[in-house]
């Protein structure tokens, strides 16, 4: 349900009268208490006001009883499950998830587990409504003296009043109550505590075993009261709901009602400020409207307006049959089990649906999740499968690799590069400066290609995986994390060093024994590093361009790099050298696209998404309440 709102607030009452049950109301009302009651000690009677009666005696309110410690081991473990999920900001179900996550956890924690461990947990009835119903003058007189202070403005401090009986105010401490709300205790009148804290008044008017809690405006002007509203309800075994003949047809009301009705919790309604014009018309509209919500079976009072009021409780009998109506449900300790079960088993009934709502939610994270690693794997793939094929098929020998190519095969260097074993190479040193000059170019002209390969298809990689992030919800702040990493801009240089690297290997490899033809090993030695670019000039295409294979057909004066390669090592020996070499420098392209990958890998396992059997684990917990239960 969407959270509630605060405070405490005026009123300005009158008699009040019961305006229809409805057909199955007569099961919501308790039984006539019995003949036997008791006063409200330590009050003079002109100041009592009307009381509350009870049976004689201590009675404790018992909650349902569970001696299957079982049942305590489920819930316990589905509220750390449910505790401990945590849901990614932003991405599809994090907000739903959350306020699901939120609700079901407070009830767990503040109302269905203390009533599991301990059958002696006083009767909460929790009296909650809309702005300047008149909830806090309603307090006052079913206590029969002033515990709370009605409101002056809209919206009043967002503290709570609780009176209870001295007996029964320890319970209501940190250690057992909401334990992460903090409160302060008051006798007498409890005046407004600080904004989100419990004023607990003690107090003799109050019969053991039962608590009345005035809470905040479920209408409130602040947004941050709703939250503090809907925690008491969910903390609450029975709501005395009180809205007013203006008010009760907005939505706010009607939001918190149709969560009474799908919970089943035991409520009561009350429609105050009903003018006498008009009275029985609005009676029934408001009972249609119950009755069209499913909530027919409900207690229903109405307090007409009433300037009777004095000392901020009502000075007739306006209050007395809903005084009435609580006397009966607090008078019996089996009374109050029958009110608090009805409320316990609908909390529990309710987890049905809205564990499994949660399990949706965070299987929506998971989906979501999967789809933006699916986008990285994709984009990822299709760059290795276009750097795989531009390797091979001839594009890379075009532009300055082609020119610098061309220069070393047309100036006979590759012939040059082979000599007579025991002969020595006789060359100027302007000669060999030339030399040096061309192999050097056609080196980085190899590197700038290989370079310029790997950086642009890891560069349309990541524009793929930022431009599909951003289409889903969250998913662009994701990408941004992943692109803010440290690190960006590097992959040049290491490619360059990766080439460097592979092709020292290829030299490597020619070098190797048994590489050359036994043949040409005999008489003739050659430079394997100029035979290491003939053999990269190879791989990337050179035959397949020069057939028209490739997208740029390779000019091809010089002699062939295939045909010089196999004089050399053989068909059988180049073919091992270069599928070793081919293969090699996959793992390397493999190995950088990975590391470039690696941003957004992070930003999406650091996200926060739920793991895979989060959802798989709270239906198997639904599941195991339903059979301990």
């Amino acid at each position: 349900m969407t959270r509630p709102s605060a405070a405490p607030n005026a009123s300005g009452e009158g008699a009040s009268d019961r305006f229809g049950t409805g057909p199955g109301a007569a099961s919501a009302q308790p039984a006539a208490p019995g003949p036997e009651s008791v006063h409200l000690a330590g009050v003079p009677d002109e100041r009592r006001g009307p009381t509350v009666p009870v049976p004689a005696g201590p009675a404790k309110h018992r909650a349902p009883a569970n001696e299957d410690d079982r049942f305590e081991q489920v819930l316990e473990s589905l509220r750390k499950q449910i505790r401990d999920l945590e849901f990614a900001p932003g991405i599809a179900g994090a907000e739903e998830g959350e306020v699901l996550q939120s609700d079901v956890l407070a009830q767990l924690s503040d109302y269905v587990l203390p009533r599991v461990r301990r059958p002696d947990i006083p009767l909460l009835i929790a009296v909650a409504g809309s702005t300047g119903a008149g909830k806090s003058t309603l307090v006052n007189s079913l206590v029969g003296e002033q515990v709370t202070t009605t409101g002056v403005r809209r919206p009043t401090t967002n503290s709570p009043v609780l009176a209870c009986n001295p007996a029964d105010v320890d319970w209501f401490s940190e250690a057992s109550f909401i334990p992460s709300l903090p409160r302060v205790r008051q006798q007498g009148l409890a005046m407004p505590g600080k904004d989100g804290m419990l004023v607990l008044a003690a107090t003799e008017a109050m019969p053991p075993g039962v608590a009345l809690l005035d809470t905040p405006d479920v209408d409130s002007a602040v947004a941050a009261h709703h939250e503090f509203a809907a925690k008491f309800l969910d903390a609450a075994d029975l709501w005395v709901f009180v809205t007013t003949s203006g008010r009760y047809a907005d939505a706010r009301v009607w939001e918190f009602l149709q969560v009474a009705r799908d919970r089943d919790t035991s409520l009561a309604v009350v429609l105050s400020r009903v003018p006498r014009k008009g009275r029985r018309q609005l009676l029934d509209h408001f009972g249609a409207m119950l009755e069209a919500n499913g909530l027919g079976n409900a207690a229903r009072f109405a307090i007409p307006e009433t300037d009777q009021i004095e000392g901020e409780r009502f000075t007739s009998n306006v209050a007395d049959h809903i005084r009435d109506y609580l006397a009966d449900v607090a008078g019996e300790a089996e009374q109050r089990d029958r009110v608090s079960r009805r409320t316990f088993i609908g909390v529990i009934d309710s987890f049905r649906s809205r564990v499994p709502e949660l399990a949706r939610q965070v299987e929506a994270q998971i989906e979501t999740g999967r789809a933006l690693g699916a986008d990285i794997d994709d984009a990822y793939a299709g760059a290795a499968a276009r750097i795989d094929t531009a390797l091979g098929d001839g594009t890379l020998l075009r532009g300055s690799l082609l020119a610098r190519w061309q220069e070393v095969a047309a100036s006979g260097e590759l012939a040059k590069s082979l000599r007579l074993r025991g002969k020595r190479a006789r060359k100027g040193r302007a000669e060999q400066a030339e030399r040096g000059q061309r192999v050097s170019a056609l080196e980085r002209a190899v590197r700038d290609a290989l370079e310029a390969l790997v950086v642009s298809a890891n560069e349309r990689a990541s524009d793929q995986i930022e431009q599909r992030w951003r289409d889903v919800p969250g998913g662009a702040d994701l990408a941004e994390k992943a692109l803010d990493q440290p690190g960006s801009g590097l992959l040049a240089k290491q490619v360059r060093q990766e080439i460097s690297e592979w092709q020292r290997e290829i030299a490597e490899m020619t070098a190797a024994n048994g590489a050359t033809k036994r043949s040409v090993a005999r008489f003739v030695t050659f430079d394997h590093e100029i035979v290491a670019l003939v053999m990269i000039i190879d791989l990337l295409g050179y035959e397949r361009s020069h057939s028209g294979g490739g997208t740029h057909a390779a000019d091809t004066s010089g002699p062939s790099p295939q045909r010089l390669l196999k004089g050399l090592f053989g068909a059988q020996s180049l073919r091992s050298i270069g599928g070793s070499a081919r293969e090699n420098l996959r793992k390397r392209v493999l190995g950088l696209l990975t590391h470039e990958r690696a941003p957004f890998d992070h930003a999406l396992s650091t996200a926060g998404i739920p793991s895979e059997d989060s959802a798989v684990q709270l239906y198997q917990a639904t599941y195991n309440l339903e059979i301990a239960r």
